[in-house]
């Protein structure tokens, strides 16, 4: 395939190494370690586009792993570079993360969980916090996973949740719902997997449209337990993370724009999906 010619005045984009088509799985943990009893995860997400042009690109932050029952109690002083709102997720006001879990579960027909639940997640940092995804995993009172909830934020301030019911390897599909890209149209589904992590995190997204794979993320990061010191060098290595996060989003889609790539008219949204102002 001839790569596409480079427009006057415009760097061609930067070459990047293709991750495995599906992440090789470990084993999760029953505990999450450390004094906080939570993890962080120092990450590397990958972008690949496929069509109509191709475009990749790749960029370091780091994640929460939390028990929604038990947040990590992150010291006061430190708290400016951690902290947990369920206002930053959707759901009324007034309610804990895990209740609107519960409660977005129970509008769906499935019975709140009766074990614990994980969230896989960037906190607020300096009073900033964007995820573009977060992940639930919904254990039974034995420990057996129920089901996996994905939630998607776009740059419009919006969100979505995706129930899924993965296989015993972490694979699920969903029909794509949601405006993320104004690069892509609402159509296609969702090749997912999202196995519950463990010293090791590796999710792989792939969407396909017209029977053609056109986009692919990955998200691979290795597990640090959540403390003082722990926090504070991934808030070193990455600094401002959520910030910076939702900038290169941002310049990735102004990229593509000038390369002439067809946007797609946003849809109205119902007001449920919007999310709350920061």
């Amino acid at each position: 395939m001839t790569p596409e010619p480079a427009r006057p005045g415009l760097a061609p984009p930067e070459p990047v190494q293709a991750e495995p088509a599906w992440p090789e799985f470990t084993q999760p943990t029953s505990a999450l370690p450390g004094p906080w009893g939570a993890a962080l995860y120092d990450c590397r997400t990958t972008h690949v586009r496929r069509s109509p042009l191709r475009h990749a690109f790749r960029y370091r932050t780091y994640l929460w792993l939390v028990d929604l029952d038990r947040l990590p109690p992150v010291p006061w002083p430190l708290r400016p570079l951690a902290r947990f709102r369920a206002t930053d997720h959707p759901g009324p006001a007034g309610l804990t993360l895990r209740q609107n879990l519960d409660r977005y579960l129970a509008a769906q027909g499935v019975e709140p969980p009766d074990g614990r639940v994980l969230m896989l997640a960037q906190a607020r940092s300096l009073g900033h916090v964007f995820n573009p995804l977060t992940v639930y995993w919904c254990h039974d009172r034995a420990g057996r996973p129920v089901c996996t909830v994905a939630e998607v934020h776009n740059t419009y301030g919006c969100h979505h949740r995706y129930l899924l019911r993965p296989d015993e390897h972490g694979f699920a599909r969903a029909a794509k719902e949601f405006y993320v890209s104004p690069f892509f149209a609402v159509d296609g589904r969702y090749l997912m997997a999202l196995p519950e992590p463990g010293s090791r995190l590796a999710l792989t997204i792939h969407l396909e449209q017209a029977g053609v794979r056109v986009f692919t993320a990955t998200l691979r990061g290795t597990r640090l337990p959540a403390s003082t010191t722990g926090l504070l060098r991934e808030a070193v290595r990455h600094p401002f993370s959520t910030l910076a996060v939702s900038v290169r989003i941002r310049l990735q889609g102004v990229r593509l724009w000038l390369r002439g790539l067809p946007v797609h008219p946003r849809p109205p949204r119902p007001s449920s999906q919007k999310a709350p102002a920061p």
